[in-house]
């Protein structure tokens, strides 16, 4: 049965809105007006309500009462556990991808690589930190359980705004060298290394936070969702 119109246009408004922060088009602590936010997608303050109750579940946003919406900004406790509990998960995730890895699949990484290459050459830091993520999501899904993948991909939605708040860009990108053998350790099928590749890549992007917790810089909304 086909979903009423308003609840389509909340999924594609949060989309949207999750993808300007994934790219750190929108920052932390960023305000998500409902007036402007209606505006800018010609829609009722009912509609992005719902939008933003859905950011909120999956804790981008964080809704304050009498206050309004605003992007999250996590604690420092809180970007340690992000990554202590990837950490935990993902390693053992690559392991099961490189067992059930296939051709098609080998593709898709290759391509995200690609893709994350191409927007650090454009000078798009935002982009290229995006599909950074992206390939993590993409080792989960391969791996093909379900639950498991859905934590990393919070956990990852999670990293874009503790690498918005803490950590230097150049350190927060992944290394081309790490995803590029990881993907020749999935498509030999080698568990073993998959694992401890894995491991050993987000302990050092773990190591790489910025103590002294910079705060990011706000930008327009407007100028945020042009992206």
């Amino acid at each position: 049965m086909t979903r009423p119109r308003m609840e389509n246009s909340a999924d594609e408004i949060a989309a949207s809105l999750a993808h300007a922060i994934h790219e750190h088009r929108l920052a932390p602590g960023s305000k998500l007006s409902e007036d402007e936010v209606g505006e800018i997608f010609g829609v009722s303050r009912t509609v992005v309500r719902a939008a933003l109750q859905r950011l909120s579940h999956s804790r981008l946003v964080e809704l304050k009462r009498n206050h309004g919406a605003f992007v999250a900004q996590p604690s420092l406790r809180e970007a340690r556990e992000v990554f202590e509990a990837r950490a935990l998960l993902e390693p053992r995730t690559a392991r099961s991808a490189a067992e059930r890895i296939t051709q098609a699949d080998i593709t898709i990484l290759e391509r995200h690589i690609a893709d994350e290459h191409e927007a650090l050459d454009k000078g798009l830091t935002g982009r290229a930190l995006y599909l950074s993520g992206q390939f993590h999501v993409e080792i989960a899904r391969i791996a093909d359980q379900a639950t498991v993948a859905e934590f990393i991909t919070q956990l990852v939605a999670r990293s874009s705004l503790v690498i918005a708040l803490y950590w230097q860009r150049r350190a927060a990108l992944c290394e081309s060298h790490a995803h590029h053998a990881l993907l020749r350790a999935l498509a030999a099928r080698d568990g073993a290394r998959a694992e401890d590749l894995m491991k050993e890549h987000l302990v050092t992007l773990m190591t790489s936070l910025d103590l002294r917790g910079r705060n990011a810089v706000p930008t327009s909304l407007r100028e945020a969702l042009r992206g």
